[in-house]
């Protein structure tokens, strides 16, 4: 299909600002006039535009740059009241035109403060509208609903931890433009996060209860089952959808994938900067939530009474029962707990996913990455350049990225880094230690046992922004997989560098929806991962595949 660039649009929407301004003007002395039809017309909307059929009814979106949107479909019924720690339920069918233009609603999380800091806000400009328990709701990117095709499915599960965010957090989360490059269909999701979301009272609720540790989870397999029954009327397939997600979004693709009710429902599976092979113990997750009945006051015969109280009170009487249990039942590590997906031995496995080589998503491939600077921390602290090795390492000794330090052990594992990374700085290779890859080689791992491949890729192309210190951080690879670099300028800067690694990228994504394996695209081949070369792409200006080309190092960092 045919390309439009991002400054060819700009043109169109600038000559047409003009165009408006000299009709307004004229309009005051002649009669109005129909405008003629034009070829080029960029966003259309109207009565008879844009409208799909689903299995609750119509609803109506608009095409934009002759990409079909619909924004805020419904897949689930509000979850409040009543619906609170509920599994998802249907929503009611309607007789109307149902208006899918605008974003549904975020899942109820704190706001205070969203926009407090500055830099973080220009970098990132979060896109954050509505707050409320009705957001069970899914957008739709398609080149056409008319023409019977049946096109790859690609669905977008948010990052934010099981805490925070939305489908359409980032401008680098939008569909438009990997749908347009690769003709497929591009869905994102709201879903219940947070307490609301993964509280656990089947201790202290009994059976009514059973499943209100999973129920954010459970609400990903809702419109996933949407998706499968819906799809079809949006130029989709069923039969071919990849989840992907990024940060906590990485690791819901791999809670989904280990999800029975989700067997048949998912196809590929693509977790970025971020994953998991074991959910929350259940032992944890009650006495958590025993807490939280504690901290609101109530007695377990008064459960219910969790559902009437307001959604932001709850979540701040549920994060207080959290620090507070957390302080009486400390965790090590990144396994200090909170509200997430429950092993549960029904919505999830009690023990390690993946780990039979013919069970549950055994058939389904895997694509998971990471970037080399997950947490970039001289990013908004240019002094942190200036750290000499002395420093790096009394640093790692008490905190290393979002874990705790490593004590005595520290300077050995900063030797390790700089003998396998020998042109890296102090602060770089302290940013590469914190943000190192033992967990994402734990995750293919455990897939690799499996007969579906899995394909490991690392991520190092490194913004020319913020005097170079943003480097690989969180999050800037996401506009690259979905074609999006031209629109999340404030992490890629733009232009033709970042499009030529984004051209690569997305074609190997396009790739894998299509058949499974990322090969076929414009990068070197990607041979598939194997737990003794750790076959590993590296994704940069210049991309290579590497064998686990910090082996050596990670292995000198303590389980």
């Amino acid at each position: 299909m045919k390309k439009t660039s991002l400054y060819s649009r700009i043109k169109w929407i600038t000559a047409g600002s003009l165009l408006a301004v000299v009709l307004l003007f004229s309009s005051c002395s002649q009669p109005a006039a129909k405008p003629a039809a034009v070829d080029d017309q960029v966003l259309k909307v109207g009565d008879d535009i844009a409208i799909a059929q689903t299995e609750y009814g119509k609803v109506q979106g608009f095409i934009l740059n002759d990409i079909f949107q619909f924004r805020g479909i419904p897949y689930g019924a509000s979850t409040a009241g009543k619906n609170r720690f509920m599994p998802p339920q249907k929503p009611e069918p309607w007789d109307y035109v149902y208006p899918a233009i605008w974003w549904g609603n975020s899942a109820p999380q704190i706001m205070d403060n969203r926009y407090a800091n500055a830099w973080s806000s220009f970098v990132d400009h979060w896109n954050y509208d509505d707050v409320s328990e009705d957001c069970l709701k899914l957008n739709i990117w398609t080149p056409s609903i008319t023409d019977n095709a049946k096109r790859p499915v690609l669905v977008w599960l948010h990052g934010g931890g099981y805490t925070n965010g939305n489908g359409i957090e980032q401008d680098g989360y939008m569909g438009e433009n990997l749908s347009r490059k690769g003709d497929i269909v591009f869905v994102s999701i709201n879903h219940r996060l947070g307490p609301i979301g993964f509280t656990d009272l089947s201790g202290v609720g009994g059976e009514k209860y059973a499943s209100s540790g999973n129920v954010g989870a459970l609400d990903m397999v809702a419109a996933l089952e949407w998706v499968n029954h819906n799809i079809l009327n949006f130029g989709g397939d069923p039969g071919n959808v990849t989840i992907i997600g990024q940060s906590g979004g990485g690791a819901k693709v791999c809670v989904v994938m280990s999800m029975p009710q989700a067997a048949g429902l998912v196809h590929k599976g693509v977790p970025l900067s971020g994953s998991t092979i074991e959910a929350l113990d259940q032992e944890y997750s009650r006495g958590l939530g025993a807490y939280v009945l504690k901290e609101a006051g109530l007695k377990p015969s008064e459960v219910d009474k969790l559902q009437e109280i307001p959604w932001k009170d709850y979540i701040l009487i549920a994060n207080r029962a959290a620090q507070k249990y957390n302080q009486d039942n400390p965790r090590p590590g990144m396994m200090r707990g909170g509200f997430a997906p429950v092993a549960d031995g029904v919505n999830l496995p009690k023990g390690k996913f993946f780990a039979d080589p013919e069970g549950l998503s055994a058939g389904v491939p895997m694509m998971i990455s990471t970037t080399f600077h997950e947490w970039s921390m001289s990013q908004t602290s240019p002094e942190l350049e200036n750290m000499t090795a002395d420093s790096a390492k009394a640093m790692l000794a008490r905190r290393s990225g979002m874990r705790g330090g490593y004590g005595d052990k520290a300077a050995e594992i900063y030797d390790a880094y700089a003998k396998a990374f020998p042109e890296a700085t102090p602060v770089e290779l302290a940013t590469l230690i914190g943000s190192n890859r033992k967990s994402v080689v734990a995750t293919a791992n455990a897939k690799a046992v499996q007969k579906a491949p899995v394909y490991v890729a690392w991520f190092g192309w490194e913004p020319p922004l913020f005097n170079n210190r943003m480097r690989a951080f969180h999050c800037l690879d996401i506009c690259f997989w979905f074609y999006n670099t031209d629109v999340m300028l404030t992490h890629t800067g733009g232009g033709s560098r970042p499009r030529a690694l984004s051209e690569k990228m997305s074609d190997a994504l396009l790739q894998f929806m299509r058949t499974g394996d990322p090969n076929g695209g414009g990068l070197p081949l990607w041979p598939a991962y194997t737990i003794e070369n750790g076959e590993t792409m590296i994704l940069d200006d210049v991309c290579e595949a590497k064998n686990d080309p910090d082996r050596e190092a990670r292995s000198v960092i303590p389980d």
